[in-house]
């Protein structure tokens, strides 16, 4: 199979080829056309010349179809032959007086026949026309030599100009494939698991722009396959510590460490319920993914969402002496919304306010209306969010504290799943952090048409 430079090439030449041989050819025939044309031209300005001396001469027509004045002394093969009769020559009567054109001598034409001839003046005054047809031009040897040296102009230049065609070509379809020679090395690379390969844009063209949209699919996928190691590597590490307490308590019951009592079954079962509701959040996150979460929108007052996510939460906040406050704007507008998804968005989302709260602190939600969305605010007094970490608090298994233990908090993915299911809404979510405020988490979602 030919390589698209091959063809590129082929397709160049082909066209050049035909392209020069047409103009070559169109040239030449309109060259030689053009030249006999003018010497007919210089012919029949010698035979007007001819006609109007005879009449001078004469003063009349009378036996001008026998003269030999009309014969030239020096024989000139460019001249027409006379005895070819290629014109015909009428009086002022339209009577015929030189036969030619199959005309015959005495016959009257018609004032249609004679429009279109060549006066014959003498003196400024007409005494005649000739009507003429193209005469058989016999080209001398001369003339013959000029004709050749330009043709074979033509010829050299056609040549030169197809190699010239030929470089030009060649240089051209290696130009125009060599971004697509790069794909697809970059493209095998790929598949070969070269995730760091990229491809030089080198114009702003179709092809650049294939080369720069390959590079971003290829530093999406590349930071894909990093958050899919890093994240098997979280579920791993947040599946063994439960497990781990929960195998260790167990065995130990087993082997008579440890009594069998209610304390250390109530450790078990704590363990097993963190490892279960860890194994939903996945679910959850996953059908998000997958675009299986099933969301089923009504229009809810906002008001309903909050006093509904404070009621949840009120009892663990009074744990920790944490005042959970709700202000709300006049007149808000309904929400479409999955009120039991968006409470579980916002308890999420409370829920992490509250862990980052310190005791005593205050965690306020409150909502208004902004440019034609509802805008729900939840923040916190606490120590609030570095600003470089601010666009990864969303992603899954992040943790403001790392050194934090897993049985003093979350799974990780509560802000996760909240952005999946608030995106789900066709809404927006995002952090903020002011200095010395605690952390604010936003959500706006569309107003009920």
């Amino acid at each position: 199979m030919r390589s698209i430079t091959v063809k590129l090439l082929l397709a160049f030449l082909g066209i050049t080829l035909v392209s020069i041989v047409l103009i070559v050819l169109l040239a030449r025939w309109t060259t030689d056309r053009e030249f006999r044309s003018y010497l007919s031209d210089q012919n029949k300005t010698s035979i007007l010349n001819s006609l109007a001396d005879y009449y001078v001469k004469t003063g009349s027509w009378q036996g001008v179809e026998t003269a030999e004045l009309l014969t030239f002394p020096t024989p000139d093969p460019t001249r027409p032959d006379f005895n070819r009769h290629f014109f015909t020559l009428v009086d002022n009567s339209n009577r015929v007086v030189l036969a030619g054109l199959g005309d015959n001598l005495g016959d009257v034409l018609t004032a249609a026949d004679v429009q279109g001839g060549t006066p014959v003046k003498v003196n400024g005054v007409t005494v005649g026309v000739m009507l003429t047809r193209a005469p058989d031009v016999r080209v001398n040897p001369a003339a013959t030599a000029f004709l050749n040296r330009v043709k074979q102009i033509y010829v050299t230049g056609a040549v030169g100009v197809i190699a010239l065609a030929i470089l030009l070509a060649f240089l051209l379809s290696r130009t125009l494939t060599r971004p697509i020679r790069e794909l697809t090395a970059a493209t095998r690379a790929v598949s070969e698991g070269k995730l760091s390969h990229e491809v030089p844009v080198r114009s702003r063209d179709e092809l650049g722009q294939l080369a720069s949209s390959f590079n971003r699919m290829n530093a999406e996928l590349r930071r894909s396959i990093e958050l899919r190691r890093q994240m098997t590597a979280d579920i791993a590490h947040e599946l063994r510590t439960p497990v781990s307490v929960i195998l260790g308590h167990a065995e130990g019951v087993h082997d008579g460490v440890l009594p069998p009592s209610l304390e250390t079954f109530e450790i078990i079962r704590d363990e097993a319920a963190r490892l279960e509701h860890l194994i939903e959040d996945l679910r959850t996150l996953s059908r998000a993914d997958a675009g299986e979460l099933p969301i089923e929108c009504h229009p809810v007052l906002p008001a309903k969402l909050l006093e509904g996510v404070r009621a949840v939460n009120q009892h663990r906040a009074g744990q920790h002496n944490i005042s959970l406050q709700i202000d709300l704007d006049a007149g808000l507008p309904e929400i479409n919304v999955d009120p039991d998804r968006m409470i579980q968005v916002l308890s999420n989302v409370v829920d992490n306010a509250l862990r980052y709260t310190p005791e005593g602190g205050t965690v306020r939600l409150s909502v208004r209306e902004v440019e034609k969305t509802v805008e729900i605010r939840v923040q916190d007094s606490g120590p609030g969010i570095p600003a470089d970490e601010l666009g990864q608090v969303f992603d899954r298994f992040y943790r403001g504290d790392p050194s934090r233990q897993r049985d003093e908090g979350g799974s990780g993915l509560g802000l996760a799943i909240a952005k999946s299911i608030v995106e789900k809404h066709n809404g927006h979510i995002w952090a903020e952090s002011p200095p010395g405020e605690g952390a604010t988490i936003v959500i706006r979602l569309p107003r009920q048409a």
